[in-house]
């Protein structure tokens, strides 16, 4: 049948299965909107104050359900808006299509009004991108956009279309989409089988689990894996729900604010095994005194991440649920007793427990309460700096896509939109952002859509009136030098919260978080809850840049130095 080039971008994002699109309207994009309008039954548009928070929130849908997340712009401004999220996105291997509309072909290159090359200024940060300029390969591009947002290492693409194939027909045919499946192809018996023998031999394993677990859905191969194998298992900040947190072999994170069992327990392991993980920078603190003592092996989906950031001795490259599964199947007849070693962990344990401080209204408590009252069964989202550390060490994650949270590129803003699109995705999902005062300010503006759309998220701020991981820094390596980190303007966050359609709460004490808190839990509105923590209180542990993990220190560490 003959459709518009608007009407062949709705058809297809029916056939991928697209229920939620969040975006921006203009005029470049106008024919697509028009086009959404007569399918609105369908495919529920959510516009949102500022691009950059549809670009978020669709990246928050798809942490959520494992879905591709679809955002939408108009040309010029509105498509360069989208860049952040997107960036965000491509760090953090999450599938998103971005739709953006140009000006016609005749006035592409000419500095026309609202015209920039976003297809060029996205090619570093996207898995791949397109620009459409014949109505003829819009379907073809569309779809071939989602297989590869979806297939192997997951991320970002963007197709930009001219607004004049947008007005142009041509004949559509619907076509059935078939997921793509696993990355298989690249496991080797070789890879294997090396594999299988590292783990044999070792005497000191340790388990490390990355973001690819909770793309893959891995858990219950991991769990599997972590008993034949008979290890201790630490985490990424990505890696977070992969595991069982509750489970009695879990360590807690690794790296610059990871726990000092995990950071001392791998640099004291002989056999690293790393799944789904690509040893960042804030992991590995030295890369050179990296678990200096162990063995390396890797399972990545992409080959790239192997000897990149540290050198391995072994490698199975493919999609980690069956790599689990096929080196599961070598292990399950051999029986491995690391007894000693295991025990060697919980008395680390024992003498490091992540404890939460005993008075005063907290990150650590607040966080603490939250996994409490909810029994751990929230959606967590989050902004990035101290309050993100705190929910990822103390909030205890027993299911994957369970914490979303801006990892790679670690963006402030991020959260609050990544609620919404969670919330959308989940609506029965309890979804919690944590957010600084600092953050906040970034995307408070997306209450609006909050509450216009119906998404009750639960919006904690934990409000020190410093932008505080920045000022911790300023702290221990600063020489106190608060250097444009004091944020004391007298904004009333409560008043705004109201201003906006939500409810507001202010909470000083412990009291009366635990109070508000309950009340945000049944609210049929979303609520903001203006938390007044103190602006001296850090994060710990922490490993200093450029040190090694095994140097993680502790505040009664820092205070002896002191």
């Amino acid at each position: 049948m003959q459709l518009t080039g608007a009407e062949i971008v709705v058809e297809c994002l029916k056939e991928q299965g697209v229920d939620t699109v969040f975006g921006y309207p203009g005029g470049a994009i106008l024919n697509v909107y028009d086009a959404l309008y007569k399918h609105g039954d369908e495919i529920r548009h959510i516009r949102t104050s500022h691009e950059q928070g549809a670009a978020h929130a669709a990246d928050g849908y798809a942490r959520a359900s494992g879905r591709v997340g679809v955002c939408m712009a108009t040309s010029g401004p509105g498509a360069t808006n989208l860049v952040t999220g997107i960036a965000t996105a491509q760090m953090d291997s999450v599938p998103l299509v971005a739709i953006t509309c140009n000006v016609t072909v005749p006035l592409l290159g000419k500095d026309s009004f609202q015209e920039v090359d976003i297809a060029g200024i996205t090619m570093p940060i996207t898995k791949h991108n397109f620009i459409v300029k014949d109505v003829h390969d819009l379907a073809p591009t569309l779809r071939r956009a989602f297989r590869i947002a979806k297939k192997g290492r997951p991320g970002p693409v963007l197709v930009d279309i001219t607004k004049d194939v947008t007005a142009a027909k041509c004949n559509y045919e619907k076509e059935i989409i078939e997921a793509p499946g696993p990355l298989v192809s690249t496991i080797t018996d070789e890879d294997l089988d090396e594999a299988a023998r590292l783990i044999t031999k070792a005497k000191k394993p340790y388990i490390f689990v990355g973001g690819g677990c909770v793309i893959s859905g891995a858990s219950e191969e991991l769990k599997e894996f972590a008993e034949l194998v008979d290890a201790p298992v630490c985490d990424s900040l990505m890696g977070k729900g992969a595991f069982d947190e509750t489970d009695s072999r879990f360590t807690g994170m690794l790296g610059m604010h990871g726990t000092k069992v995990s950071n001392f327990g791998v640099s004291e392991c002989d056999l690293l095994i790393a799944v789904g993980t690509r040893f960042s920078d804030r992991v590995l603190g030295n890369p050179k005194t990296f678990a200096a003592r162990a063995k390396k092996l890797q399972f990545d989906v992409d080959p790239a991440e192997v000897n990149k950031n540290v050198l391995v001795d072994a490698a199975v490259i493919g999609d980690a649920k069956e790599i689990l599964k096929r080196i599961n199947a070598r292990l399950k007849d051999k029986k491995f007793d690391h007894s000693g070693w295991m025990l060697h962990i919980i008395d680390l344990k024992n003498r490091y427990p992540v404890k939460v401080p005993e008075e005063g209204l907290n990150g650590p408590y607040i966080i603490h309460e939250i996994y409490e009252k909810t029994k751990g069964q929230a959606v967590m989202v989050t902004e990035v700096g101290q309050h993100q550390m705190w929910a990822a060490q103390y909030y205890r994650f027993s299911k994957p896509r369970t914490l979303l949270t801006s990892g790679g590129l670690g963006t402030m803003g991020y959260g609050l939109g990544a609620a919404l699109g969670a919330k959308a995705s989940r609506p029965d999902a309890t979804v919690i952002n944590i957010a600084g005062d600092g953050c906040f300010r970034m995307n408070m503006n997306e209450l609006i859509t909050a509450e216009h759309n119906d998404l009750p998220v639960i919006e904690v701020i934990m409000n020190n009136h410093v932008l505080g991981m920045v000022r911790q820094w300023q702290d221990l390596f600063y020489g106190e030098r608060y250097s444009a980190t004091v944020l004391d303007d007298g904004a009333d966050y409560v008043k705004l919260a109201e201003a906006m359609g939500c409810v507001g709460y202010r909470a000083t004490t412990r009291e009366e978080f635990n109070e508000v808190f309950l009340k945000a839990l049944t609210s049929k509105k979303p609520v903001v809850i203006d938390c007044i923590i103190n602006k001296d209180d850090k994060v710990w542990p922490m490993v200093a840049p450029g040190k090694p993990i095994s140097e993680c220190f502790d505040e009664s560490d820092f205070t002896a130095v002191k």
